[in-house]
């Protein structure tokens, strides 16, 4: 049986085939637009998805959306009336959008199918899974886990911000969830906003920053913004926010609490937008960590798999795995809405058509490496096209090579094998330098990738020498663990 999932029309759209419960093919639209979190229907990923396997439409039996659109309706519909009569403009644009196509979505998802069909085949059955159950998919069915229990936060599915459930074989059992407005990936967005970053794509970035300050603000988070329990549950004060009610996520009293405006874009960051980091880092990683203790009490689960976009926060999944009560941690690579794609295709193998799950020894990921791959000779056909001068090596001598460029500081451009799925560059889309060389990190940020440049790189090493450089036992193959180097 094939069954192919789509996640698309929020951000990150993307797409994902199995066939037989097998995860084959997955790969996010923007990879092939060039378009930075393209939100459009994946036309493009499924077309690879299908094209990849020497499939048509016509092959497929399920189509899975990967959340309920009625049950977001709901939630704007309920949010703005509770806010009314605050919140006007932003609740006409929101209106414009959904009356236009994503109330219909059944009729524009089928509308694209149709267009990617074979001429007069009768289109797949259309499912929808649910946001949150999308993300809890994505995190256990393809862990190396009989047993766990799953942590899903992410901004807001239908409702849900935040989910715990507990997977057993190809079952997965809801626990308890944590509803919208009081949402740690929305308060982490508020801080990325007010900092000058951009919301759904900038959080890594005030990750980043978090280093080089000091958590001096965190008690006034606490304080005024949220109120944790300790069992890690929260409470968001609402009048500090706007992203339930406007175009903006914080509000004048946030401002005023700290002091001063939002921060421009593109103007100089100063030490309090670091320290302003670095506790909205270390409030997160309280919640994260207490939210993990009490879902391990209630439990009993040695394992813990982790979705949706907070799980991206490699420095907070780091703190729960060293200082946590699980023993081991599995995180989906492509954790936010991408990976809903492959978690919905899956819900539907197991849920829906009742199949069984043999978890494997690694994991069902393949090392996410997913997306298309191109042959040598296609390579050079393409090169020879657009007249660029190139030279071809065997592999030793490749090798060889590169290993002298690196030495010399230079930095290098790899492209091999199939593509990662998911936000993290993993050896196949990569750009490489010498983690030994100092000015490694600014010459990469400043004159190739026109970043920030506090902006980190992950070290890569061999497996077996992960606990000899860096205070970390587990593996962490997805980059989505931090670690302290080792004196």
């Amino acid at each position: 049986m094939r069954i192919l999932g789509v996640s698309a029309y929020y951000h990150d759209s993307a797409a994902a085939l199995l066939i037989d419960g097998e995860v084959v093919a997955a790969a996010q639209e923007e990879r092939f637009t060039r378009k930075k979190h393209d939100a459009r229907f994946p036309v493009q990923a499924l077309g690879y998805c299908l094209e990849s396997q020497g499939l048509t439409l016509a092959d497929i039996a399920a189509v899975v959306y990967y959340e309920k659109p009625l049950l977001t309706f709901e939630r704007l519909l309920e949010t703005y009336l509770g806010a009314a009569p605050r919140g006007g403009r932003s609740f006409v644009a929101a209106m414009q959008v959904w009356l236009k196509e994503k109330l219909f979505l059944k009729s524009e998802i089928n509308k694209h199918l149709k267009a990617l069909a074979p001429q007069g085949a009768s289109l797949p059955k259309l499912l929808f899974s649910e946001h949150h159950l999308s993300h809890a998919g994505a995190a256990f069915y393809p862990s190396p886990f009989e047993k766990a229990a799953v942590l899903c936060m992410d901004g807001v599915g239908e409702w849900a911000t935040t989910s715990a459930w507990m997977g057993d074989g190809h079952q997965l059992e809801p626990l308890w969830e944590i509803n919208f407005p009081h949402s740690l990936g929305l308060l982490y967005s508020a801080f990325t906003y007010y900092c000058g970053f951009k919301v759904n794509s900038g959080e890594y970035k005030l990750m980043g920053l978090a280093p080089y300050g000091e958590p001096v603000y965190a008690d006034l988070i606490k304080d005024n913004l949220v109120d944790i329990k300790s069992d890690g549950t929260f409470r968001l004060d609402l009048s500090y926010f706007k992203f339930h009610r406007g175009f903006r996520m914080t509000s004048r009293k946030f401002s005023k609490l700290f002091g001063r405006p939002p921060r421009k874009g593109e103007t100089d960051l100063s030490q309090f937008h670091m320290d302003l980091a670095a506790s909205i880092q270390a409030v997160t990683e309280e919640i994260v960590l207490k939210l993990g203790r009490s879902l391990q009490t209630e439990t009993g689960a040695k394992q813990l798999c982790l979705a949706g976009g907070v799980a991206l926060n490699c420095v907070a999944n780091g703190k729960l795995l060293r200082d946590g009560p699980f023993a081991e941690i599995w995180i989906q690579p492509a954790s936010g809405d991408a990976g809903s794609a492959l978690g919905a295709a899956l819900v539907a193998w197991h849920q829906h058509f009742g199949q069984p799950r043999i978890p494997l020894a690694d994991d069902a990921m393949k090392g996410t490496y997913l997306g298309p791959r191109f042959a040598n000779p296609e390579i050079c056909s393409y090169l020879k096209a657009i007249h660029a001068p190139f030279h071809a090596l065997e592999d030793e001598a490749l090798f060889e090579r590169l290993a002298e460029l690196l030495d010399q500081g230079k930095v290098i451009g790899w492209f091999n094998g199939a593509m990662e799925f998911g936000p993290r560059a993993l050896g196949a889309r990569s750009i490489l330098g010498d983690p030994r060389n100092q000015k490694m990190q600014s010459v990469m940020n400043l004159k190739i990738k026109y970043r920030e440049s506090f902006r980190p790189f992950a070290p890569s090493v061999l497996e077996e020498e992960v606990a000899n450089q860096f205070e970390l036992t587990a593996k962490s193959p997805y980059m989505l663990l931090v670690a302290p180097v080792k004196q």
